[in-house]
């Protein structure tokens, strides 16, 4: 059986760790640009999917109707699973595979159903899986171009745990991976990246969602995430190691030391606000005072801080957003991100978008003619809180990524709207 996984524009560690599982037993070719005759070869296509965008893509849609009227078998993983119910109303697929893919694909292409979601006789059937994969597998599928791809400046992330302790309210990864840390062992993580280097990777980031969270089991295991960062700048060079997500409330002296010494020395909060009864509603576990304390101690210890901010959230006022202004300017950052709140489906932010009128919503609420409120909001941010970085941003380029996050997020809120039935 040939077997062709589809990662749109960007080839996704999920896409290459299950191209590696499924290659002990079938020919895999994995792809990132539409490729027709490695479609056309293949009998199963994967399309991993990692933005709920990716579901109302008119280029997507027509690759998966090519691919049905040529009689192939086509599924749809990745983050997008969360939601099998709408991808299985608006793509013309043969079943959605649920969750993590590790052990149940395999099973899946040879007709097992647990662990996918589909319909028959118009009605859609949901088996989850129970079971929980290993994170030691087999090294992952590594395309010859890997080295050409950038993604924030790195070629790759790669994975070095899962689980997530927070309970933020816009995030779906304690859903989709649970609360409990589980982390991969030291020494594959290691191979793993020394065989990223082989085929031409330079640049590489730890994910995970909280670098720091790695070995972690009662408490942090300060020593275990500086052997990792010792172990695998030995291979990359400090300067093309970075480990860009990280809490507040998981840094210390010790470990900010170690991100000075043995990466590209940046750290990224995710501050989100400056108001505390915003960072409250989205149940960030922080407040203002502990975000510029950690800030603070980041810098006093030679790092430097990117900070990123959510504006549009749907309790978020005016005054919220001022707040979230004066506290740009204490802060003093070296970078910033603004992001439009995105209602990823069976979130909690989610559940409160379809509980909010559509005329209070501020990604539909106009600021003026132009400009949503969410919208004005992030070019304004942007604008401003970029004047205090390295790197300040041309206005013109502030307003084009805010009118397009503003264009993103509606259409996104129009599907929960189409779907709230599903998703309450």
């Amino acid at each position: 059986m040939r077997v062709a996984i589809y990662s749109p524009e960007v080839y996704t560690y999920g896409s290459m760790l299950i191209g590696g599982i499924l290659r002990r037993s079938y020919k895999v070719n994995l792809i990132r640009k539409f490729d027709r005759v490695i479609l056309l070869k293949s009998d199963v296509v994967i399309f991993s999917l990692y933005s709920t965008l990716h579901i109302i893509d008119k280029k997507i849609r027509e690759i998966i109707d090519f691919l049905k009227k040529a009689k192939k078998r086509v599924y749809v993983a990745g983050p997008v699973s969360m939601y099998p119910e709408i991808i299985l109303n608006e793509l013309n697929v043969d079943g959605v595979i649920l969750g993590e893919g590790e052990i149940i694909t395999p099973k899946i292409l040879e007709g097992d159903k647990e662990g996918l979601a589909y319909k028959e006789d118009g009605e859609i059937i949901i088996n989850y899986s129970k079971e929980k994969p290993d994170l030691n597998h087999p090294l992952p599928l590594i395309p010859k171009d890997i080295g050409e791809q950038n993604i924030r400046g790195a070629n790759v992330y790669i994975e070095t745990h899962r689980g997530c302790l927070g309970n933020c309210t816009f995030c779906q990864v304690p859903k989709f991976f649970g609360k409990n840390i589980r982390s991969r062992d030291l020494d594959l993580i290691v191979r793993e990246v020394k065989e990223f280097k082989k085929r031409g990777v330079k640049r590489v980031a730890i994910s995970g969602g909280t670098g720091s969270l790695y070995n972690f089991k009662k408490s942090l295991d300060k020593d275990k995430f500086i052997e990792l960062l010792e172990k695998l700048s030995s291979i990359l060079g400090n300067k093309n190691l970075s480990v860009p997500d990280m809490r507040v409330d998981y840094v210390d002296e010790e470990i900010l030391e170690a991100i000075k010494k043995y990466t590209i020395g940046w750290v990224f909060f995710g501050l989100e606000s400056g108001s505390d009864k915003v960072l409250k509603d989205m149940k960030k576990g922080t407040n203002r005072e502990k975000n510029l304390n950690a800030i603070k101690l980041a810098k006093d210890c030679g790092v430097k801080v990117g900070g990123s901010f959510i504006v549009g959230y749907p309790t978020e006022k005016e005054i919220d957003y001022l707040l979230t202004k004066d506290f740009i300017a204490e802060a003093e950052l070296d970078d910033i991100f603004v992001s439009i709140a995105e209602p990823i489906p069976k979130t909690e932010l989610c559940d409160l978008i379809i509980k909010t009128p559509k005329e209070e919503n501020l990604v539909f609420k106009k600021y003026n003619p132009y400009l949503s409120v969410a919208e004005y909001r992030c070019y304004d941010l942007l604008v401003y809180g970029s004047s205090f970085t390295l790197k300040p941003l041309p206005p013109q380029i502030c307003l084009n990524e805010a009118k397009k996050q503003g264009e993103d997020i509606r259409k996104i809120t129009n599907l929960i709207y189409k779907y709230k039935k599903y998703l309450i």
